[in-house]
């Protein structure tokens, strides 16, 4: 079992950063991959990011790539979504998921971000 607790979201003006945190604790044997997803008020579930645990490779949705940036800490075993140049359409609740090889098994609570103009 996997528990995931998100944290750094928040308000920000329209150009501002924010930095969310994932914290992993259980299962830290075989991580395969973390992912970062977020929805929208009516909308579904999107893919934001993600980095594969063993080299630190990353991937991005086309939306956020250059503004956005995935990290890892394996030694705490947290990853880090460093959000910069935010826009209003990047408002969602955004969600942090442990890929176990075969999918995303496990999925934080979530944390809001509001991008405000």
């Amino acid at each position: 079992q996997v528990q995931l607790v998100e944290s750094g979201g928040g308000l920000v003006q329209a150009g501002g950063s924010l930095r969310l945190s994932c914290a992993a604790s259980g299962r830290t044997f075989r991580r395969y991959a973390m992912g970062w997803f977020r929805q929208a008020p009516g909308k579904e579930r999107e893919f934001v990011a993600c980095i594969y645990w063993s080299d630190g490779s990353t991937s991005y949705a086309d939306s956020v790539k250059g503004r956005f940036t995935v990290s890892r800490d394996t030694a705490k075993n947290t990853v880090y979504l460093q959000m910069d140049s935010l826009k209003l359409e990047d408002t969602a609740v955004y969600y942090c998921a442990d890929h176990t090889g075969t999918e995303y098994a496990y999925w934080g609570q979530g944390t809001q971000v509001t991008v405000s103009s």
